[in-house]
């Protein structure tokens, strides 16, 4: 799969499709998009070269560059990505330690293999963004009640579809005896949300004290407005 101009506004239509699908952020995808084609690209250049990979927003047209660092004379440890700054005079009138040369190369060819490393690259990130876009959603409503629809039952634990995610219900927070089924309503407590290896944690109770006193708050007025107050 090269990288032609006959794909190029496909990048930018596939990174916005996956993102509205994700309900992430579309420049996260084409930063992952820039990732796997820059590994890719590595690939074939040499795995030691610092080669970087620019997706022009409005166009989709795929930059490819290799980027030397200047270091110190004695700093250099990979001739590939390093230069020292007597070097660096052959490019740049004034080198620094920390200057750049940065030179355009061609855009890669990607065959099977590499495309396949590039997908799961961009796949990998686009998961890493939507765990935390759940996060970000879900950890500033600890204390609410919500309403989701019960995906399945492991082990006694009910797996709740939150429609933007997915919560928990372990087994000693459900109503002793409370049976539900895949399909079924349920309202729950959201007591904690944590940030996990595997994804966002979302526990949710059936019989956290503040459960009864949220649902009481919404059925009786006087509870609402304070009046009166559930100790």
């Amino acid at each position: 799969m090269a990288i032609t101009s006959a794909n190029q506004l496909e990048l930018l239509q596939t990174a916005e499709a996956v993102a509205r699908e994700k309900m992430i952020d579309p420049v996260l995808v084409i930063e992952a998009m820039e990732e796997s084609l820059a590994r890719a690209a590595k690939s074939r250049y040499g795995s030691e070269m610092d080669i970087r990979v620019k997706i022009d927003r409005k166009t989709g047209r795929a930059n490819f560059t290799r980027v030397r660092t200047v270091v110190e004379d004695d700093a250099v440890e990979n001739y590939q990505a390093q230069v020292t700054v007597q070097q660096a005079k052959q490019y740049l009138a004034d080198p620094k330690v920390g200057d750049e040369i940065v030179d355009e190369v061609p855009p890669v060819d990607l065959g099977r293999i590499a495309a396949q490393s590039a997908k799961q690259v961009i796949l990998q990130k686009v998961r890493e963004a939507e765990r935390d876009r759940q996060y970000d959603e879900y950890k500033d409503r600890v204390g609410e009640v919500i309403n989701g629809l019960v995906k399945r039952v492991e082990y006694g634990n009910v797996i709740v579809d939150l429609g933007r995610g997915e919560g928990i219900i372990r087994r000693d927070e459900m109503i002793p005896r409370e049976a539900y089924r895949p399909g079924d309503r349920i309202r729950a407590f959201i007591y904690d949300v944590r940030r996990e290896p595997r994804g966002p944690q979302i526990f949710l109770s059936r019989t956290h004290p503040q459960f009864m006193a949220r649902l009481f708050a919404q059925e009786v007025p006087e509870i609402y407005d304070g009046i009166i107050e559930i100790r």
